[in-house]
């Protein structure tokens, strides 16, 4: 039987309505650990912080303040930029340093942060803004837990500034019993003097609603597999969805066998824990667009029979980025009241080597009824995906995107940090990468194979889900999925294997572990549905 909520699918009346969101509580394990960020007029010295963040530019002898610093500038009798310049600084991007605050200013510690050149335009900008009050953030952990940022004159740039501290300042310690040895910063107030109050208020909610849906992603993909069954993201996705008054469906593995959802029980049928795949719906009144999002959720991937390595298995909890990228966004969508149909498929799987493991040449019927077989069950994640593709399909939305951490072909082809997008309509596959660029995430525009057909011909089924062949493999695998995509919807397919986890160092708003790369790209894009022709 599938598994329902009040807030079923079947019965889209049943939602929250938008003014019970603002009342509703959720429970600890499910709201981010981050500091409270706002969106301020000052002045500075009424805050009560006990840090403040400027900004440095690079110059030709020494570094000059950036805009925004004019109070804290006059604390330091006008030299700020030289008192820095003195302990090292040079105003490159994301460096950071600290002094003890003026005693006029009322302020312990004043850290001044790089923002780097100036960019070629605003977006760079403000993405340079984030990059560096995330990291300024980050640097006063255990030094201050009240924090003023002034490195912002206009209010993109100071709501840009919110996320970056919001984002920078997220930390996952859920599972450690002991306290840290620098406790994060509590609270970031953002100086945005001379702006008018409704515009503020709009742009502290949005920057707000989009660093908690970013974070609620980074939360998923951190948390351990022992804690995050199909079955148990699919309990949190419920408990989410009420709050943001989405509705919400969840299908079990019964009801998945009876609506021929093959490609997902394959994968998760080497499980103890069983399948699931859910549906997160914001439905407003009068939608301008239709937009079916479907994320891969593979809470652990071993690689089934076709065993992974030891060191190939250490960060396989993160492969459901995509599921969790989906959920986030479709929330953040509700919650910003976008009027666009948001419909997100999370396909959830576990994928284990266990008795009843589907086996290299099993044949699968999949959702579509076409026959897959399956060449290699370390390439699990394009299964699930082709069923959660095929089902939005049937519902007849304006555009698909799936979103996955399906390759390392695509890490190969354009590293760690970018994240592939392919389809079937360069026009939604530019937009994609265009809205990327607006809101500071990496995304290169990769093509579809002609000979894709020829590599997955298979001799005893429709179709083969895998080629043994390596060159240009990201590739394949959205030839595999383009196949599952209704006749004429759009379809763009971001392969997020690269950013989706950081297990580098923490960087400029990037903690290790979990990114949550791709939710604010899918928001911007949404954005921008509701307001086209």
């Amino acid at each position: 039987m599938a598994e329902q909520t009040a807030a079923s699918v079947h019965n889209p009346g049943s939602a929250v309505s938008p003014s019970a969101r603002k009342t509703r509580n959720q429970p600890d394990d499910v709201v981010p650990a981050a500091p409270t960020v706002s969106l301020v007029t000052g002045p500075l010295r009424k805050l009560g912080a006990d840090a403040v963040v400027v900004g440095l530019r690079p110059g030709e002898d020494a570094p000059t303040a950036a805009e925004g610093a004019d109070e804290v500038d006059a604390a330091f009798d006008h030299r700020l930029a030289a008192c820095f310049a003195a302990v090292g600084a040079t105003g490159a991007a994301e460096q950071v340093h600290l002094l003890p605050g003026p005693k006029r200013l009322g302020i312990d510690v004043v850290a001044a942060v790089g923002l780097g050149e100036p960019g070629s335009d605003d977006d760079r900008n403000r993405e340079a803004i984030r990059r560096a009050v995330g990291a300024a953030v980050r640097a006063l952990a255990g030094s201050a837990t009240t924090v003023a940022v002034c490195v912002s004159p206009t209010l993109a740039e100071a709501a840009a500034a919110a996320e970056g501290a919001a984002l920078g300042g997220y930390a996952f310690d859920r599972f450690r019993t002991k306290p840290v040895a620098r406790t994060p910063v509590g609270a970031v107030v953002v100086l945005a003097g001379g702006q008018a109050k409704a515009d503020l208020r709009r742009a502290d909610a949005r920057a707000r609603t989009v660093t908690t849906a970013v974070n609620r992603a980074r939360d998923l993909v951190n948390t351990p597999p022992s804690h995050l069954v199909p079955a148990g993201f699919a309990e949190r996705a419920q408990t989410l969805a009420r709050a943001a008054g989405c509705t919400v469906d969840v299908l079990d593995e019964e009801a998945l066998a009876d609506g021929g959802f093959g490609g997902i029980l394959g994968v998760g049928q080497g499980s103890v824990n069983p399948p699931r795949l859910v549906a997160v719906s914001h439905r407003p009144r009068r939608p301008v667009a239709h937009v079916a999002l479907v994320g891969k959720g593979i809470t652990f991937d071993s690689g089934g029979l076709s065993l992974k390595p030891t060191s190939g298995m250490l960060t396989m909890k993160m492969d459901m980025a995509g599921a969790a990228a989906v959920l986030a966004t479709a929330l953040a969508a509700a919650e910003l009241d976008l009027p666009v149909r948001v419909d997100a498929w999370c396909a959830l799987a576990e994928n284990m080597p266990g008795g009843s493991a589907t086996r290299p040449s099993d044949v699968l019927t999949m959702r579509n009824g076409s026959t897959c077989e399956v060449r290699n069950t370390d390439a699990e994640g394009r299964l699930v995906l082709a069923d959660g593709i095929a089902r939005a399909s049937e519902d007849g939305p304006d555009l698909i995107l799936d979103v996955a951490t399906l390759t390392g072909a695509c890490i190969v082809a354009l590293g760690k940090r970018t994240f592939g997008v392919m389809g079937n309509d360069d026009d939604l596959r530019d937009r994609v990468v265009r809205a990327a660029g607006e809101v500071g995430e990496a995304a290169w525009p990769l093509p579809l194979l002609e000979e894709a057909p020829e590599r997955l011909e298979s001799k005893v089924a429709d179709i083969a889900h895998w080629s043994p062949s390596p060159p240009g493999g990201a590739l394949t695998a959205a030839g595999f999925l383009s196949t599952f995509v209704g006749p004429g919807i759009p379809w763009a397919h971001l392969d997020i294997a690269g950013p989706a986890f950081n297990d580098d160092a923490a960087r400029g708003y990037l903690p290790s572990g979990g990114t949550g790369a791709s939710v604010r790209t899918m928001l911007r894009l949404l954005e921008t549905a509701a307001v086209r022709d």
